[in-house]
C-alpha cells in the first residue's frame, strides 16, 4: 500500500495534512491513497479528524492515517464486497455492512468485531448511526430499511416497501426521520421509531443510487440513474428543482455542512458543485482518471472531501474543498 503524490506541495489543512496540488488541472488534492483491490464504495472520517475508514468490493475495511496519508489498519472478515462503513458518533466503533448479507460492529481502538447482525434476506448495501449513536439504520437488495439496537444487536424495526433494491438510508440530525432511496426510482420518508412509511416521492425516471439531507434537515437530495440529482422540500415532499449537467448516472450526492452546495459524483468521472439556492452549476471537478466516482463523503467541519473510485480506479482521494471553492 502507498500513496501517489501529486506535484507542488504547500502548507497543511487542519495541521495534520500534506496539500498537493495537480498541475495538469490546478485542483487541490490533499492526497490520493492506494491500498484497495476493488472499487471504493463508502468512507467516514473518524470524529477526531485523525483516521479514515474506506471499504471496497475486495472484501476489506481500510483505517488511513490522516496525518501521514498511510494504512495503518485492514479489517477482513467480510466474505463478499463491503459497501458500507460508518464510524458510530463518538468514534469508538465502526458499523460495516457487505454483500455477505450482514452488517457488522468494530471496536475501533482494538479492531476487533464487537458482534455480526444477521437479518437481511441479501446484499447489505448501506448503514448509518442515528446521531445519538444508539441506534443503527440500513438497507439492502432484500427491498427493506431496517433498525438495530447498538447496544445489543437487536432488529428494531423492519420497513418492507420498496419494489427494487434500497440503496441508501439517512437519518435526519433530530434522529425521528429516516430517508431511503431505492432502485424503483422512489424515496420514501420513514417515521424511525415506530417503521411508519410517511411518504413517498416520485420524480426520477430511473433508480435512486444515493440520498442527502440538508444540515437543517429542510431539503432532500437523490442522485439517479438517470444522470439527475434532484432536490425536493422535506415539509411538503415536494420536488423543487432537478439539477442537470452529469452525462451519465450519479452514484453519490452530499450537502456541505453550511448546507449552501450540493455536490454530486458521476460514473462520467466527475464531481459538481452545485449552488442550493440556484440550482445553478458552480464547479465541476476531474480527477479519478481511469474510472467513474463511485462514493463521496465530507468532513463534518466542511474542509475536506473524499471521493472513491471504481470502475477500475481503486484510489482514494481527499480534496481540499477551501481552495476548491
Amino acid at each position: 500500500m502507498h500513496v501517489r503524490r501529486i506535484s507542488a506541495v504547500s502548507l497543511s489543512l487542519v495541521g495534520l495534512l500534506v496539500l498537493a496540488c495537480g498541475a495538469e488541472t490546478q485542483q487541490s488534492v490533499v492526497r490520493i491513497l492506494d491500498g484497495h483491490k476493488g472499487s471504493v464504495m463508502s468512507s467516514s472520517f473518524s470524529p477526531d479528524m485523525k483516521t479514515l475508514a474506506t471499504s471496497s468490493r475486495d472484501r476489506t475495511i481500510i483505517l488511513w492515517d490522516l496525518a501521514s496519508g498511510k494504512a495503518k489498519r485492514t479489517l477482513s472478515g467480510h466474505t463478499a464486497d463491503v459497501y458500507c462503513v460508518a464510524y458510530s458518533p463518538d468514534g469508538t466503533m465502526l458499523a460495516t455492512g457487505s454483500g455477505d448479507k450482514s452488517l457488522r460492529l468494530w471496536d475501533a481502538s482494538t479492531f476487533q468485531v464487537i458482534r455480526t447482525l444477521d437479518g437481511h434476506a441479501d446484499v447489505v448495501r448501506w448503514v448509518a448511526f442515528s446521531p445519538d449513536g444508539k441506534t443503527m439504520a440500513s438497507c439492502g437488495v432484500d427491498l427493506t430499511v431496517r433498525t438495530w439496537d447498538v447496544a445489543s444487536g437487536q432488529q428494531k424495526q423492519i420497513m418492507p416497501g420498496a419494489t427494487a433494491r434500497v440503496q441508501m438510508v439517512r437519518w435526519t440530525s433530530d434522529g425521528k426521520t429516516l430517508v431511503s432511496g431505492s432502485a424503483d426510482g422512489k424515496l420514501r420518508v420513514w417515521d424511525a421509531q415506530s417503521g411508519e412509511l410517511k411518504a413517498s416521492l416520485e420524480g426520477h425516471t430511473s433508480g435512486i443510487e444515493c440520498v442527502a439531507i440538508s444540515p437543517d434537515d429542510a431539503l432532500y437530495a437523490s442522485s439517479s440513474n438517470d444522470t439527475t440529482v434532484r432536490l425536493w422540500d422535506a415539509r411538503t415532499n415536494k420536488l423543487l428543482r432537478t439539477l442537470s449537467g452529469h452525462s451519465e448516472e450519479v452514484d453519490s450526492v452530499e450537502f456541505t455542512p453550511d448546507g449552501r452546495m450540493v455536490i454530486s459524483g458521476s460514473k462520467d468521472r466527475t464531481i459538481k458543485f452545485w449552488d442550493v439556492q440556484s440550482g445553478q452549476l458552480v464547479r465541476t471537478l476531474s480527477g479519478h482518471h481511469s474510472g467513474r466516482i463511485e462514493s463521496l463523503s465530507i468532513s463534518k467541519d466542511g474542509r475536506l472531501m473524499v471521493s472513491g473510485g471504481g470502475g477500475g480506479d481503486t484510489t482514494v482521494r481527499i480534496w481540499d474543498l477551501d481552495a476548491i471553492k
